[in-house]
């Protein structure tokens, strides 16, 4: 099988909630399928396009915002930049005028009721996040192409290599944990390095210190904003926004007027465990809460466990005295590379391994760069990203009525506080005691995602998804 070449930026992606793969990747895929249209000369001729959304695309979809989200890459709008207060008003108009305006510049007939298919019973074999788009030309011709979401922002086309898109040849090739350990030992380099010299294929150092900088500052603005924002999440479980009021509580009287002064009035509450744990559940609370309102957040690895990474990273820059940009471009890049050793040999779909896939993960990859940041070495920093998703393993997505909301968001602070207590371990320890590898534990987590029941891989089919009596308005 071909080495898979993935960079920080492929883990690391700007995006906007809920959902890495039921939002962000359905929103790829469509703007991946208006790209052949045009490619093809067919845009001018298109008449007509419908959307099938399959397996757990169409049973979690609408609380996902699925079809909002292939709505507007039909659009051409890019989620990076896209104003998200704009979105309820973008899908009115479209929705009362029954017509959509593809990539800018082509209007078609479109009802999204009558042209997008949620289809609850059928699933494709490759993946269950699968979509397919249906085109109708004006001279009778019609095409069809399927895409998948398969997690963290990542989409394949039907037949296509995982990877293609990217021929990248790395120096430090890695598809395992035990690869990367070999290539610090090979040469010195500390884990951050070893990614930095592999980044290095891809764009300019001062390329990568610059996108590592914008990630950071979309993280701490989405902290910062989920943190100063009441009320209650959309979706119809009616559950209030928690980080703001809890961001009160811990402030008390110190003043501030922005984020700078945020933080420095945060340090001067001082750094009793009480205190410092409280905030590091407010940091990851503020991220999900402004993901399940569809704001903008950063996959890490995806956005139902965006606040993990921000959380911690957060009290490292805080309680740590990490707020130095190289420490957080080596926090990043470390955190990335284990992501991507997950990726490649397990998933990071919560569709596909439950929510292990996600928070496990996301777990795995702050302690792991927390570890290295706080001094500790090589073998320290993988032993930590193991011990943090051998605590997750098994853990199920069950969403209650498809929203990332309960349990997704309390997910993260646990998520976050794993991470921390992985990572003090892992510096108290001496790894070549270790019973367990990283490797180990990313095999025994893909072997626990193929056993797993799919009711409890994001279908909202078991667990708390059918125990919790709700009653939805809005969905």
């Amino acid at each position: 099988m071909p080495h898979e070449a993935i960079s920080v930026f492929d883990i690391f992606k700007i995006g906007i909630g809920p959902s890495s793969s039921h939002t962000l990747g359905p929103w790829k895929a469509a703007g991946r399928f208006l790209k052949s249209l045009e490619q093809s000369g067919s845009l001018s001729k298109l008449k007509g396009i419908e959307i099938l959304l399959y397996g757990s695309l169409a049973k979690t979809g609408k609380g996902h915002g699925t079809d909002i989200a292939v709505i507007l890459g039909l659009c051409g709008e890019d989620p990076v930049y896209f104003d998200t207060e704009c979105i309820d008003e973008r899908i009115k108009e479209i929705r009362e005028s029954k017509t959509l305006v593809l990539n800018k510049k082509q209007s078609i007939p479109f009802d999204p009721d009558r042209d997008i298919h949620f289809l609850f019973t059928e699933s494709l074999p490759y993946h269950p996040n699968a979509l397919s788009f249906l085109a109708a030309f004006d001279d009778g011709q019609q095409i069809a192409e399927t895409y998948y979401s398969i997690g963290g922002g990542f989409v394949v086309k039907e037949a296509e290599e995982t990877g293609a898109q990217t021929p990248v040849q790395l120096p430090f090739p890695i598809d395992h944990a035990g690869e990367l350990l070999h290539w610090c030992m090979m040469t010195g380099m500390s884990i951050n390095e070893v990614v930095m010299e592999n980044e290095l294929s891809w764009r300019t150092e001062t390329e990568i210190r610059k996108g590592v900088e914008q990630i950071w500052q979309v993280m701490q603005d989405c902290v910062y904003k989920g943190c100063h924002t009441e009320g209650t999440l959309p979706g119809g479980l009616q559950v209030k926004r928690r980080a703001s009021e809890l961001n009160k509580k811990l402030i008390g009287q110190r003043r501030y007027s922005d984020y700078e002064g945020w933080i420095t009035a945060i340090r001067e509450g001082g750094r009793d465990f009480r205190y410092i744990l409280d905030w590091v559940s407010c940091f990851a609370l503020a991220v999900n809460e402004e993901n399940a309102s569809f704001g903008r957040v950063v996959t890490a690895p995806t956005n139902g466990a965006a606040g993990v990474i921000p959380a911690v990273l957060q009290y490292f820059v805080i309680f740590c005295d990490g707020h130095r940009q190289p420490s957080i471009s080596q926090f990043m890049l470390t955190a990335a590379e284990v992501g991507s050793i997950f990726k490649k040999g397990a998933t990071i779909s919560a569709a596909m391994g439950g929510c292990q896939a996600e928070i496990g993960v996301s777990s795995a990859m702050a302690a792991a760069a927390l570890t290295e940041s706080l001094g500790g070495t090589q073998k320290q920093a993988l032993m930590a990203a193991e011990i943090a998703m051998e605590h997750h393993l098994g853990l199920t997505c069950d969403p209650i009525g498809g929203l990332v909301q309960v349990p997704c968001i309390e997910r993260n602070t646990m998520g976050a506080i794993k991470a921390i207590t992985a990572s003090q371990l892992a510096l108290q320890s001496k790894p070549d005691y270790a019973k367990v590898s990283l490797d180990n534990v990313i095999k025994t987590m893909w072997d626990t995602a193929l056993d797993m029941n799919s009711k409890y891989k994001e279908t909202s089919d078991g667990g708390l998804a059918v125990h919790i009596p709700i009653s939805l308005s809005e969905c």
